[in-house]
């Protein structure tokens, strides 16, 4: 698991950690993850770990919400015994967004999940509207 002190790392209710980071940005020292979810509108470069991509346009909402819900469950579950991390380009809105969702299966009510994410990762998280109308909803 990451520790706390470590970049971009979100520590859930349970005790579970997830980091969130921006692609675009390099890969912060330490250990690599065993797992990452990208949330991308295009193919994600490869990496030398275990990785799913989410088709997710940057400013927009997963294109198959279904999976989206899969994954973020995958990501819940796997960051009980590994590495896990979630990642867009800039780390923000994608990223923050499905942070919040995660923490809504770890338990964070839908209606403080963002706040949850902004004080525990990133104050700018969840970056639209639309973003967070979809966490709200999520647990719905």
């Amino acid at each position: 698991m990451w520790q706390d002190t470590d970049a971009g790392v979100l520590r859930l209710p349970s005790g579970r950690t997830v980091r969130g980071r921006g692609l675009r940005r390099p890969l912060p020292p330490g250990p690599a993850p065993d797992f990452a979810v990208y949330l991308l509108g295009k193919e994600p470069p490869e990496v030398s770990w275990e990785a799913r991509w989410l088709r997710w346009p940057d400013f927009r909402l997963p294109v198959d919400r279904v999976r989206a819900r899969e994954l973020f469950q995958e990501v819940r579950e796997r960051a009980a015994t590994e590495r896990v991390e979630v990642a867009c380009e800039g780390g923000r809105g994608r990223t923050g967004t499905a942070l919040a969702c995660i923490a809504v299966l770890d338990g964070v009510p839908p209606e403080e999940a963002v706040d949850f994410v902004r004080g525990g990762y990133d104050r700018r998280a969840v970056e639209t509207p639309w973003q967070r109308r979809y966490v709200r909803r999520f647990g719905h």
